[in-house]
């Protein structure tokens, strides 16, 4: 069988930059275990594949070892793809998902995605993340991630995690944040029982991250900044018990993937 393959920067303004993805378009599924074996061969932190259905589009990703809920930056570079390289004429695009349904706009080159807010909530940091940091954060909340805020953007950029701490965690990966010097705030994010060590720029922790800095900062609009090598820029906003999360993309590459049949 042979299949499109595209992969894309997300939240970045060219390539190189940004977190990049892997797209899948599907006419059907493909069994859950071939999912998995081309993600995992793929070996990029997510790949997003997706089908036709009456809403629009049925969109899951998987890491390179398991399928996950929620992924925003492989959600921007599909509806990238569906944008730019199919030409996809409606105004807004549907995704069917295990969050829910899931809308992407294009307006010039920026990509809005509309995600559900999961706002965090205060609790005991776990020794698991104090070993990790090598220091106790200022506050530590969790919901699908624990969040641990630390003193400023200098730490969240120069701390040096102890990845096999982590792995004690019983949640999906630990975000580190603090409020920016040239934008609201940055982040970080480590997820190794997922298979990311180091994320390069995770949108649904924004969906964790918006909640928490708007409240902090009395504010609703907010630009943040993902701190890990390649970097990556992201604009969002709260409304409604949603967090719309903006970015640009780039195209790196393109071409076919052949497999066994299914």
């Amino acid at each position: 069988m042979k299949f499109d393959i595209f992969q894309v920067d997300a939240f970045c303004h060219q390539v190189f930059s940004g977190n990049p993805a892997a797209v899948v378009p599907l006419k059907t599924w493909l069994s859950d275990q071939l999912l998995q074996a081309i993600a995992a061969e793929n070996n990029l932190a997510e790949t997003a594949f997706y089908i036709p259905c009456e809403s629009g589009f049925h969109i899951r990703w998987f890491t390179p070892t398991v399928e996950v809920d929620l992924c925003g930056h492989a959600t921007l570079a599909a509806a990238y793809v569906l944008f730019e390289q199919f030409n996809y004429a409606k105004e807004k695009i549907i995704f069917a998902s295990r969050s829910g349904p899931l809308s992407v706009t294009q307006s010039n080159n920026l990509f809005t995605l509309n995600f559900p807010e999961q706002k965090p909530q205060p609790c005991e940091t776990p020794t698991a993340i104090i070993k990790a940091l090598g220091l106790t954060p200022l506050r530590c909340l969790k919901n699908q991630d624990y969040i641990a805020v630390l003193e400023n953007e200098k730490a969240v950029a120069e701390v040096e995690v102890n990845l096999s701490a982590l792995k004690d965690l019983d949640l999906r990966g630990l975000i580190i944040t603090a409020e920016g010097e040239n934008s609201d705030f940055v982040s970080r994010f480590f997820a190794p029982n997922f298979g990311i060590d180091e994320d390069a720029v995770t949108g649904s922790a924004h969906t964790q991250l918006a909640p928490y800095w708007a409240q902090v900062l009395g504010k609703n609009t907010l630009t943040a900044r993902q701190l890990s090598r390649r970097g990556g820029e992201l604009y969002c906003e709260l409304k409604d018990q949603r967090v719309l999360i903006s970015g640009s993309a780039a195209l790196y590459m393109q071409g076919s993937i052949h497999v066994a049949g299914d």
